[in-house]
């Protein structure tokens, strides 16, 4: 889920070191301001990865996790918090070093500069993918209520997957990942940019076309891939070779278990969607202001 900057005039001005750094701060501050409704609203997230995860419908989530009790109720908020906060700082000071590199290559006589923040983008969702798949394979792990007993703590959980070869251990899942962030990076990378000029155009403010700019892309992002969030989270779920298999295996798996339904394969959607719009949109308004400050 986890998206901005276009090929402007001042991309194509060679930065300072210190401009350079900022994509990086601004990106990482602009993810933790828009992560910290994340500690009220997360038993709302719990509740949806239950429903991925065991096809159920939101009362039987709810119940499910009222019966686990408030002790545990917060169990797996940990990494979403901290990956959030490094995630936005790699993804946007990333992006925007690829970006000013390709715009300054010979590259950019034969791409359109309109294209280079896509492109920007889908490598910068790769490189995301390898540094944070095991911060999502903990975290899914944590919130699978199956793994409380066998796997308590944080701490039970890293040495269980330290033992497992990276494939099944924290690496799991790492193609479809891989598969999702990339594409939505070079989507939402590469709307942002048209999108927020357009909002310009109609006359809305700097701050509502950035919001916009983000919260339209990360839900046709959220919706369009959200059965590859589904299937990551049933396949890294489980402790070491619980869910073991090819990726196709696994998807296969998972079609069955769902009836071949499509409706109850987005079951749990919906939220997921408005939240990923709330949160990229104001990361996105944020980080455009920040840059905007810098640059002045």
């Amino acid at each position: 889920m986890g998206r901005g900057q276009d090929a402007t005039q001042e991309d194509k001005t060679p930065p300072q070191p210190v401009s350079r750094l900022q994509s990086y701060l601004h990106g990482g501050t602009s993810s933790l301001l828009s992560t910290l409704p994340t500690i009220a609203v997360f038993p709302v997230y719990k509740t949806v990865f239950r429903q991925q995860l065991h096809t159920i419908s939101i009362i039987e989530a709810v119940a499910q996790l009222k019966k686990e009790g408030a002790l545990k109720l917060y169990r797996g908020v940990t990494p979403p918090l901290l990956m959030r906060t490094l995630n936005g700082a790699l993804l946007h000071g990333l992006q925007d070093t690829l970006l000013r590199q390709l715009s300054s290559s010979s590259s950019a006589k034969v791409v359109p500069l309109s294209a280079l923040p896509a492109i920007a983008g889908l490598a910068a969702g790769l490189v995301e993918a390898l540094v944070f798949t095991p911060f999502e394979r903990v975290q899914n792990m944590l919130q699978n209520g199956q793994n409380d007993r066998s796997l308590p703590t944080l701490k039970t959980v890293l040495v269980r997957l330290s033992s497992e070869e990276l494939a099944l251990g924290y690496y799991r899942a790492l193609l479809p990942i891989m598969a999702r962030n990339s594409l939505g990076c070079c989507f939402y990378f590469g709307l942002k940019g048209p999108l927020r000029a357009l909002g310009e155009v109609q006359g809305l403010s700097p701050t509502a076309s950035s919001f916009l700019s983000g919260a339209l892309p990360s839900m046709v992002i959220s919706f369009s891939l959200y059965p590859l969030s589904v299937l990551v989270a049933t396949m890294q779920a489980g402790a070491g070779g619980q869910e073991a298999g090819t990726v196709r295996a696994c998807w296969r798996k998972l079609w069955t278990s769902r009836q071949r339904s499509l409706a109850l394969l987005y079951r749990g959607g919906s939220l997921v969607i408005l939240r990923s719009c709330i949160t990229w949109g104001i990361t996105t308004a944020i980080y455009d202001q920040q840059q905007k400050r810098a640059s002045r």
